[in-house]
């Protein structure tokens, strides 16, 4: 069983370096339509079975055009969407960041007692978020497909993946990029997941380089 775990494609709070994490949010930018646009070439082969999506709006204009040449209608679930800022919402300053930053840190290493200011502990997260994984499984088990594809967040997938992958931890969560419209490729094996690759197929940039905000960025740089 494979898992692709997406990012969405660019809006104007990742250029801007905020932190934007309310639903549905903003739209993509025209970049990140072109991303998102790209996304079906960039995954032609796998063996997508279903697509799901949070319920931000630019996860589900992401994942359109992939949806569309798989001809799949997307599950909209809640669980998959960013982690919430809380009182640091709409907030880039280097101390409100550097503060969302260490939240997510302690979570991936496994400390999920911490809580967000004015928003959800660990365990909140790696439940809504994990009730959708294992949701999508079992459908999968049932449709007999052998990939599942996630378009999800920044910040959300990092963690998850950090804390689930046999071979990933705390130091990747602080130093690995997710741009936007990047692919992680998880499999599950006997013991639980093993990351495959990591933005192994970048969709992202098309041509021209933009920053992908403080949720994609290595931890460490802000």
């Amino acid at each position: 069983m494979r898992l692709l775990l997406i990012r969405h494609g660019q809006i104007q709070s990742n250029v801007d370096g905020i932190l934007d994490t309310v639903v549905p949010g903003p739209a993509l930018t025209g970049l990140g339509r072109e991303q998102a646009a790209l996304l079906p070439a960039a995954l032609d082969g796998e063996d997508i079975g279903s697509i799901w999506v949070s319920t931000a709006l630019r996860a589900q204009q992401t994942a359109a055009p992939l949806a569309r040449a798989l001809a799949l209608e997307p599950a909209e679930r809640d669980g998959i969407r960013e982690i919430a800022a809380g009182t640091l919402e709409r907030k880039g300053s280097h101390a409100a960041v550097r503060e969302y930053v260490e939240v997510v840190l302690s979570w991936a290493r496994g400390d999920l007692d911490v809580r967000m200011p004015g928003a959800e502990d660990g365990h909140e997260f790696v439940e809504r978020f994990e009730s959708v994984i294992d949701e999508a499984l079992l459908r999968a088990g049932d449709d007999g497909h052998g990939t599942v594809a996630v378009v999800s967040h920044g910040a959300a997938i990092r963690c998850w993946a950090s804390l689930r992958a046999d071979n990933l931890g705390l130091e990747e969560a602080r130093h690995h990029w997710l741009d936007n419209t990047g692919v992680a490729v998880l499999e599950r094996t006997a013991g639980g997941w093993t990351c495959r690759t990591w933005m192994g197929d970048p969709v992202t940039g098309v041509g021209v380089e933009e920053p992908a905000g403080p949720t994609g960025e290595p931890m460490e740089q802000r």
